[in-house]
């Protein structure tokens, strides 16, 4: 059995968790279940099985096959709302250059598309609700966890077990500051019903997060010894990178050294990149945990999900150009969900798409043309093939029309955070590339000297791409090598939920520093108000929460 079935196998025998309505009791209360939490919370078994569904969460929108039997109301999709990773996907790609949706007026995606969302959007709308579902189940589990009701060798297996539920909630906290900015506040702690959470302050939800990951990780597995699609210290670590690189962003206080700190802490834990890039994002890449931090299991005979991975896989794929053989990547058919803007496109050279060049280009263009003449040609847009539904030795996975894909969701990468340290060593007004001790490249004095700097991890990227390294002398400036960094994040890490954020750190997101096509709505690009570097709040919450308010909506 694949490792990535265990959290599905955590989480049978749970209680089935019934659905809630979207509004702000949802907040400060735990999902109901047909039993009572004194009934649930008897055994550690039952511990391990709503902890699976913390982790489930994340890939599924409710209890059944492909999410049926929903957690929640939704406003989209006539109540059949999409899967936590769906939304999260579209909320940090639809509005960029990496990612052009097709089906604006069917998947009601115009706003995100365009920059244009007002706090009545169904998308911003359920993920909101999603993240705060999530929450309410982390602090659910926390509440009722007890390490004293168990002994020995249960003890510390529950010690271990509230550790990743903080973690767990620590990430959805930190979704929702990225997203949200001034948001409500909850946990374990508050009272079940009738309680009206608070407004928090983006540096109050900073705070909160840094702490719980600070306090949550020493009793977190170590990555060597951590079951796959479990959190581990390394997922911790890389979480927490993530919270100071983007500090300036949230709190007006940059934390760069903190970030690289962190940073240094995974890279010290034994990761190791995976030789073949392709092979993070087929049907077998539950199998890169030399690489993968943190993955998300889908499985197409236990987890099957219409989000995730399910939608990279297909949505890249198209319905209509005969040209693309989509059994090539595993899939019975393509879903035409979205293509590539041309701007994305020419952060690669034209070797690169005729596959001579960069491996990480992956793009179809037969067919296809570059411009983006129309949102919603299919036909307008190179597309994309970096996900398949294919394993190691090329067959197919899974029917992806009955079962969605095998293909794992890798939230966290090593090659992530090589690139966070890079940055953070640039903003920091460190060395690019530290030759002290020697002239040598293969003198290990001067490969661990050089490992202090920034040039050296972007140059492990570039040369498992097969391309040639880059030097202190290739960039004029720290913004230089900064907006190399910025390109090399987007070559290495597209459609993997990351642009969103990093082109708002860069100041890029908004304004006219960067213009794409269909920027703000028009195919030429124009900048937008800075309101749109967050999202609103919903309308529902904001009247069922006094506490709440939209700056600039």
């Amino acid at each position: 059995m694949k490792l990535k079935n265990i959290i599905y196998g955590m989480m049978m025998g749970t209680a089935v968790l019934t659905g809630t309505t979207s509004c702000v009791s949802d907040l400060d209360q735990y999902p109901q279940t047909e039993t009572t939490s004194k009934d649930v919370y008897t055994s550690l078994a039952n511990y391990e099985a709503v902890l699976g569904k913390i982790y489930a969460s994340m890939v599924t929108s409710g209890q059944g096959k492909g999410g049926d039997n929903k957690d929640m109301e939704s406003v989209l999709n006539k109540g059949n709302g999409f899967d936590y990773m769906r939304m999260f996907i579209n909320m940090q790609e639809c509005g960029t250059d990496e990612f052009a949706p097709t089906w604006l007026s069917g998947e009601q995606t115009t706003g995100l598309a365009y920059l244009s969302w007002d706090a009545n959007d169904a998308w911003v709308s359920d993920m909101y609700y999603r993240i705060y579902y999530n929450i309410a189940l982390c602090n659910e589990f926390l509440r009722n966890a007890n390490s004293a009701n168990f002994s020995g060798a249960e003890a510390e297996k529950m010690k271990e077990y509230k550790a990743e539920a903080r973690f767990m909630r620590a990430l959805f906290y930190y979704h929702a500051l990225d997203l949200f900015r001034n948001i409500p506040f909850v946990t374990e702690n508050d009272p079940v019903g009738g309680y009206v959470p608070p407004c928090y302050t983006p540096q109050q939800t900073f705070d909160y997060i840094e702490s719980e990951l600070k306090a949550c990780v020493g009793d977190l597995l170590p990555a060597s010894t951590c079951p796959y699609g479990q959190a581990s210290q390394g997922a911790a670590y890389t979480l927490l990178a993530k919270l100071y690189l983007n500090s300036a962003t949230y709190t007006g206080v940059a934390k760069y050294a903190e970030c690289k700190e962190a940073c240094k802490k995974v890279m010290d834990m034994g990761y190791s990149l995976e030789s073949d890039y392709s092979k993070l994002f087929n049907a077998d890449n539950d199998k890169r945990t030399n690489e993968i931090i943190f993955a998300l299991p889908v499985s197409a005979e236990h987890t099957v999900s219409w989000g995730a991975s399910t939608y990279l896989v297909c949505g890249q794929l198209s319905m209509s150009n005969a040209k693309q053989k989509v059994a090539d990547y595993g899939v019975i058919k393509g879903w035409s969900s979205f293509r590539l803007r041309p701007e994305f496109v020419d952060k690669f050279a034209q070797a690169d798409i005729n596959g001579t060049g960069d491996k990480r280009c992956k793009f179809f263009t037969d067919g296809q043309s570059k411009d983006l003449s129309s949102m919603t040609d299919e036909t307008a847009g190179y597309l994309s093939q970096k996900w398949s539904n294919v394993k190691d030795d090329g067959s197919t996975a899974s029917n992806t029309d009955n079962d969605g894909v095998e293909t794992d969701f890798p939230l966290f990468r090593l090659a992530d955070v090589y690139l966070m340290y890079a940055e953070a060593v640039v903003r920091t007004n460190g060395d690019w590339d530290n030759w002290a001790g020697g002239t040598d490249a293969t003198d290990p004095a001067v490969i661990a000297s050089r490992k202090q700097g920034a040039i050296y991890w972007i140059n492990q990227l570039r040369e498992r791409a097969g391309n040639s390294d880059v030097w202190a002398s290739s960039f004029a400036d720290n913004d230089a090598l900064l907006q190399f960094i910025l390109d090399e994040r987007a070559r290495e890490l597209y459609h993997e939920g990351y642009r969103r954020t990093d082109l708002i750190r860069y100041d890029m997101f908004t304004t006219n520093k960067y213009i794409w096509q269909w920027k703000g709505g028009s195919h030429d690009g124009k900048a937008v108000d800075s309101k749109y570097n967050y999202y609103p709040i919903p309308n529902t919450e904001l009247t069922a929460n006094p506490n709440l308010h939209n700056e600039g909506y």
